[in-house]
């Protein structure tokens, strides 16, 4: 892991850009160590630098947590194929047409979750071996990845979503084997997550654990004090 740039935010965390081999990421901490360390996905291979990642990143760093984030591969700025782009666009087309999006969804998304997955093992494996960074591990933001994540790494111990309208039939699967505590956050009105599915897939979730918040409003309309709800979920499991 090479840091590539610093700056010391206004409440005293440290954020910093770092390489990993070909991940790009960013990783905030704050002044006490070692802290627990809470890794922050954005939907869908949106990029790290988006800024409400950025925002709630460095919100959760200054409750004592240090958070990271990367770009995995297929994700953010990193090349994708014609194919992967294409396959894009089409799945953008089809929600802006309300037409059928779940095959599309499931060529698009289904292999994201499985490049993205390794590389943020490797990225954990990195991380825990810093000195400012002790455990446990949580996870927070895409769900798809959030799933496998939680089933394939032993080393989450609580887990935060967003949405999970849409998540590919594999890890709708996956969720039946969770077992870590889990809030999941839904948007009542979110246009690009139908309800349904959503509160389906929370019921699928195998942990005995589980917490749903549930907010009128569309996708980008989630209550900013969730966020505080959020930082005592992870009181509660990381501290």
């Amino acid at each position: 892991m090479r840091f590539t740039s610093e700056q010391r935010l206004d409440d005293g965390v440290l954020e910093r850009e770092f390489t990993l081999g070909e991940i790009p990421g960013t990783l905030w901490t704050p002044g006490s160590a070692p802290a627990p360390l809470i890794l922050m996905a954005h939907n869908n291979g949106l990029p790290k630098a988006q800024p409400r990642l950025v925002a709630r990143a460095r919100q959760t760093a200054a409750y004592g947590y240090a958070v990271a984030t990367i770009d995995a591969l297929g994700c953010g700025d990193r090349p994708r194929s014609a194919a992967d782009e294409q396959a894009r666009a089409e799945l953008r087309r089809a929600m802006r047409a309300g037409e059928p999006v779940d095959e599309i969804f499931e060529s698009v998304v289904g292999p994201m979750v499985e490049k993205a997955a390794p590389e943020w093992q490797t990225t954990l494996d990195a991380l825990l071996a810093l000195p400012e960074i002790g455990g446990p591990v949580g996870y927070s933001g895409w769900t798809a990845l959030g799933i496998r994540l939680a089933v394939v790494e032993p080393r989450v111990a609580a887990a935060g979503f967003f949405a999970g309208g849409y998540v590919p039939r594999a890890q709708r699967e996956e969720a039946r084997q969770i077992t870590v505590p889990l809030l999941l956050l839904l948007q009542w009105d979110d246009e690009g997550n139908p309800r349904q599915r959503a509160l389906d897939l929370f019921d699928a979730f195998g942990t005995k654990e589980k917490t749903l918040h549930a907010n009128m409003g569309g996708h980008l309309g989630t209550p900013w004090f969730e966020m505080e709800d959020g930082g005592r979920f992870y009181d509660r499991h990381l501290k």
